[in-house]
């Protein structure tokens, strides 16, 4: 009977002990999807800030236009063009938080079915902005991405000459 209540106590440390090596793996996993938490909403300001900013420099890029030109139709392209950039660039970082906040946090079949859906949104917003922005189906003009409308633009408002 000595040595049964000392195998009780080893048995008791053993099963403390997993509840604690249990415990600090939970632990770990949550600060895991926190910081990827943290790192989507990271993207998600990333993405808000991109807007706000391009919102503003494509007015500036508008009146830079109309002032060089006069004319108020080469204006309203280059804010067209330069927003319509500014769009498509937003969007690509808010699929990108998307992806991280389905995948690295909580990664269920709801979760991936909607973000499936928000990304079949957002490529047909992509695609529509990209027909809109260049009258041309994307496969058919030479610009690939959001910052190269934004250029273009850019350079219709300030002209050739100037970068």
């Amino acid at each position: 009977m000595g040595s049964a209540p000392g195998q009780a106590i080893q048995g008791g440390r053993a099963i403390t002990a997993l509840t604690t090596l249990a415990g600090s793996d939970a632990a770990a996993a949550s600060s895991f999807n926190t910081a990827m938490d943290h790192v989507a909403q990271g993207f998600e300001a990333l993405g808000a800030l991109i807007l706000v900013v391009g919102v503003l420099s494509s007015f500036v890029l508008a009146v830079l236009a109309w002032r060089s030109s006069g004319s108020s139709k080469r204006a309203y392209t280059v804010l067209r063009q330069a927003f319509g950039g500014t769009l498509l660039l937003a969007l690509e970082i808010l699929v990108a938080a998307d992806l991280i906040r389905t995948v690295a946090v909580s990664p269920t079949v709801d979760n991936v079915l909607v973000l499936g859906l928000i990304v079949l949104i957002r490529t047909f917003l992509s695609f529509s902005l990209e027909v809109e922005i260049d009258g041309a189906l994307p496969w058919r003009r030479a610009l690939t991405s959001g910052a190269a409308t934004i250029k273009q633009a850019a350079q219709t408002a300030l002209g050739p000459d100037r970068r």
